[in-house]
Formats: structure tokens, C-alpha cells, sequence
């Protein structure tokens, strides 16, 4: 998501090699309900959603429905979906054949939780649809507020979505988890009619309806998380671009379309170097969309919000480095195309896999565009501000979001195996292998490491357990007999079979060794203790010398 997460609510790991700890609450019986892919989550199988709403700006009101299509995949009377109460349930109508409905009831647990009921089982391998009528305010939840109705710059109605953080269900009812998606999806918003109203995926058309509201509809080509799900109203100027005979569409506030014009150009080296390295943009029928909003942006699947301000760097860090080279927002958020929205994790607890490999590809743009030296540079930056007081995959099967770390932490991670690797041409390969295995599904962390390890031929798991599972990372202890000039060296770490190589000596000179933690090892040495060195720049380690 942008670019800082809350700190999330698991439980902290214990480690024997472990800063301070943070304390979190424990999690309540509603986190639990969402988090787990409980029974009537795994009876049936997401197909297709369409979302077809409208909004009125001056009430600060939503109304309509949702229809969720779905294949069951046991037999059940009973499924689970969410919505945030403060919405009226108007009815829940089960779409059946010669155009009957049923009218379905249904149950709260706990807050979002709805658990909805059939007259009848549902039979395993049967398709069935329902149409889910709601209507209210929403209210305003996280950083970005969930759904928000704002004023622009200029003073003109400004309606956003942005929640990641806080699951889709705080605006729109459906199945609020990540690990099933739907194939494709249609979106259909009425807003009123002097306004612009963008969501995912390709433009339909538009229809005035004579009564002050236009319907604005949009089709989604590709499975999509909830959360990417979105709705942009507002006093919107449209302008056009083309990328290898894709079309790139923006909209601005009127005001800033200059600025757009000029700083969107960044987008095309973006889309070079992804593509580059990973292969063709994910979403090639949707499009490719940056939409002007108040907050920093977000990953919206093929309808980007953008609000930095039209200018290099990010609002509120630094104007000095590397990251002033280009628009963070551009970059970070787009990498989510690949990273997040076609490549998405099945659990939020693994959700380093959006975050971490969003921050690394940071680097990776940088290196593109500037050169491996600039790019380890850039992944290096800032890493004083890691905590490392608890592991980036956070518990399992709880609705909550893991620490800061798995964004900065994640990179470094990443910038890490691939040293560990040792040969550029393998590893930008292994990532192209790795995305194009594995786009367009949801996946955990022990997908990929069964893939880098069958692909590599390595046994890289003690590696990914001691950087994501644990909260420390590992020290290198390094022992000097200047006398005798050698050095002893030993890694402590929590993971009993790490046993990651690591280059030490002479910068440009490196030398390969092979700590462990079961025993010391001995080399011979020319340089001092002081002179002695360790590639931290390669892998994110720490260095203890005594």
C-alpha cells in the first residue's frame, strides 16, 4: 500500500537474538472471524462481483448492491461475507431460475462478520448468485479513511476510497479476505453528473440518467483483491498517453494538469524497467490509470491514486538522495501492479510479499535507470530505521497488519539472497521466473521458497525463516588473534541451521566464507581488525568484533 503500514496486532515471536519488543493487543474474537478462512469461507469459490452503487456527495451516502456470484464447493446452507454496520441491510436476495428471488436472512458475529443463510443446501459444483441491497454513511477508518468525502483543493465535492489497512468491508459488502479472488468483476457508479467518477479497469461508457446522475461503468478483466476494489469522484480532467500501443490514461483536478503532463512522463521509464525485469504489465486490457487524490496513493488494481504533489521524491521525507531522483509514488505504487495485485498473498500475515518486494523493486528502478551502484545504494538507504523488535509475517489467520519492517526489512531481505546467489544473470532471472510462475494467483511465503529453492538448487529456507520468522536479524561474531593473524567467526542467529555464506575482507577484494552456528571456523588473515571488513551493504547483517 502507500508507503507506511500501522503497526499490526500479532503476538511477538520469542527469539533468543531479539531487540526491543513492541506490545500489541490481543486479538479480539472479530479479528479472528475475519482473519480465518473459516467453513463457510471455504465452502464456495469467488466468481464475479458486480458493484453497482451510487453516491451522493452533499449526504455523504452510498446506496445499491452487489452481486456476488459463486461456485460452491461443498455442501452448505450457510456462508460468510462482511460489512461494516453502519450500514442498513436493505435485503439479501438468493437469484434463482424463471427469475425467482429469495429473500435470504442472515446473522451478525462480532462486528463486520455476516454469516447468510439458504432454505436450502447448496449443492457442491453448483453456481449460485445473490444480490446484496445496502445503503448508509460511511465512516471514515485508518490512515486514509477507508471511504472519505472530501473537498478538492479548489473546494469542489472529492470523493476517494483507499483500504488496504482496514479491509474493503468498510464500505462495500463481500468476502473480506485475500486468499479468493474473483475472475473478473464490473463496477457501476452513479454520480452526479457535473462530476468524473474513475474505477478499475477499462471505461464501458457512461449514461446521464436525467436526474442530476450520470453512471459511470467500468469492466475488470482479471482477478482483484477487495481492497484494490475503488471509486474516484471528483472534478476530474482526463488526458491520455500510449506505452508499447497500451493506452495510459490519468485524471487530475484541472488545476494541476500541466504539473500531470510533465511528471506522468516518469511513468514510461517505470513500465521499462518492470517490464524489463519482469515481464509485461499485468493488466493490459484494464489499462493503466493514475488517479489524482488527497492522500499519498495507493494500489488501486489499474486505477493508481496519486498525491504527491506532482513533484520527485516523497511528501514528508528528506529532499536530498537518491529518492529525489524520481516520483516515489509512481514507482512504489506501480510496482503493486505486479507485486500485490497480480501477484497477491493468500494471508495478510504474509503480507511482506506486497510490501518487501514493492520496496525492493524501488532499488530495482534505480538500478535500471542509474546503475547497480545507485540501486544497492538506494536499497540500503534508511535502514537505520528498521526495528527488528518483531518478525515481518506476522501470526496467521488474524485480521491485522504486520510491523513497518516488512516494507525496508523486505528489501534488505531480498537485496540479501541475491547476494546470497552471487550471479546477477541467475537471480534477474529466478525474478522474472518467479513472477511469471506465479501472476495472476495467491500465494504464501512457502510458495516461494519451494520455488527459489527447486530453482536455485539451494537450501534457502533457514535464510527466509531467520529474516521473516524471527525478529532479529543474524550477527556476524568475528574474533581476532592479531598475533597469529587470524580470525574466528560464527553467525548467532535464532534459525539453528542458518548457515548463510557471507563476503568479508577488502571491499573489491571480497573473500567467500561460510559461517554457521554450530561451531567456530578459523582463517588466516592480512589485514587488521580495523582494516578487516564485511559486505553490510550486500547483506543485511550485523557485525560483532571482538
Amino acid at each position: 500500500m502507500a508507503v507506511l503500514c500501522l503497526a499490526g496486532t500479532a503476538p511477538l515471536l520469542a527469539t533468543k537474538n531479539t531487540q526491543a519488543a513492541d506490545t500489541t493487543p490481543a486479538p479480539t474474537e472479530g479479528d479472528r472471524l475475519r482473519g480465518t478462512y473459516g467453513p463457510y469461507r471455504a465452502n464456495n469459490d469467488l466468481l464475479y462481483y458486480h458493484l453497482d452503487l451510487r453516491v451522493n456527495p452533499e449526504k455523504k451516502y452510498i446506496s445499491g448492491k452487489n452481486t456476488i456470484r459463486f461456485k460452491m464447493l461443498a455442501d452448505g446452507t450457510r456462508i460468510q461475507l462482511e460489512l461494516l454496520p453502519a450500514f442498513h441491510i436493505e435485503k439479501i436476495l438468493l437469484d434463482e431460475a424463471a427469475a425467482k428471488t429469495t429473500t435470504l436472512p442472515y446473522q451478525r458475529a462480532a462486528g463486520r462478520t455476516l454469516f447468510i443463510d439458504f432454505p436450502r443446501t447448496l449443492k457442491s459444483g453448483k453456481t449460485y448468485t445473490i444480490e446484496f441491497y445496502y445503503s448508509g454513511n460511511p465512516v471514515e477508518i485508518g490512515r486514509f479513511g477507508g471511504f472519505v468525502f472530501r473537498k478538492d483543493p479548489a473546494g469542489r465535492p472529492l470523493v476517494n476510497t483507499a483500504c488496504e489497512e482496514e479491509g474493503a468491508s468498510v464500505w462495500w459488502p463481500n468476502k473480506d479476505q485475500w486468499r479468493d479472488e474473483v475472475e473478473d468483476m464490473d463496477i457501476s457508479v452513479e454520480a452526479p453528473s457535473d462530476l468524473v467518477e474513475v474505477s478499475n479497469g477499462r471505461f464501458q461508457g457512461k449514461t446521464d440518467l436525467h436526474d442530476g446522475y450520470t453512471r459511470w461503468n467500468w469492466k475488470v478483466h482479471y482477478p482483484i483483491n477487495n481492497y484494490d476494489v475503488s471509486l474516484n469522484i471528483g472534478k476530474y480532467v482526463h488526458f491520455s498517453d500510449t506505452y508499447n500501443n497500451e493506452s495510459l490514461d490519468y485524471y487530475v483536478f484541472p488545476e494541476d494538469l500541466d504539473k500531470a503532463k510533465r511528471q506522468f512522463e516518469q511513468v514510461k521509464n517505470m513500465l521499462n524497467a518492470f517490464e524489463h525485469d519482469f515481464g509485461q504489465y499485468p493488466f493490459p486490457k484494464d489499462g493503466y490509470k493514475l488517479v489524482e487524490a488527497l492522500y499519498s496513493g495507493v494500489e488501486n488494481q489499474s486505477a493508481i491514486t496519486y498525491g504527491n504533489h506532482f513533484e520527485n521524491g516523497y511528501l514528508g521525507r528528506p529532499k536530498t538522495g537518491i529518492g529525489t531522483w524520481f516520483d516515489f509514488i509512481i514507482v512504489h505504487e506501480s510496482a503493486h501492479e505486479w507485486f500485490g495485485n497480480s501477484i497477491t498473498a493468500r494471508d495478510r500475515s504474509d503480507m511482506w510479499i506486497h510490501e518487501g518486494w514493492a520496496n525492493y523493486c524501488e532499488g530495482l528502478f534505480v538500478e535500471y535507470m542509474w546503475g547497480k551502484a545507485n540501486g544497492i545504494t538506494y536499497v540500503n538507504t534508511g535502514k537505520e530505521g528498521v526495528r527488528n523488535a518483531r518478525p515481518i509475517i506476522s501470526e496467521s489467520d488474524v485480521f491485522s497488519t504486520p510491523p513497518v519492517d516488512q516494507y525496508k526489512k523486505g528489501g534488505l531481505f531480498l537485496n540479501t539472497v541475491r547476494s546470497v546467489l552471487g550471479d546477477d544473470a541467475r537471480w534477474f532471472q529466478l525474478l522474472r521466473d518467479y513472477y511469471q510462475h506465479f501472476k495472476y494467483q495467491t500465494i504464501m511465503t512457502t510458495d516461494m521458497v519451494a520455488y527459489f529453492n527447486e530453482r536455485t538448487g539451494l537450501d534457502l529456507t533457514p535464510i527466509f525463516n531467520q529474516y521473516l520468522r524471527h525478529a532479529a536479524i543474524p550477527t556476524l561474531e568475528l574474533k581476532f588473534n592479531e598475533p597469529e593473524k587470524t580470525v574466528s567467526y560464527r553467525w548467532l542467529a535464532d534459525e539453528p541451521a542458518f548457515a548463510m555464506p557471507i563476503l568479508v575482507g577488502e571491499k573489491d577484494h571480497w573473500q567467500l566464507i561460510q559461517p554457521s552456528t554450530s561451531d567456530w571456523k578459523t582463517m588466516k588473515i592480512s589485514l587488521t581488525k580495523e582494516e578487516f571488513g564485511v559486505a553490510t551493504d550486500l547483506f543485511y547483517v550485523n557485525v560483532n568484533k571482538s
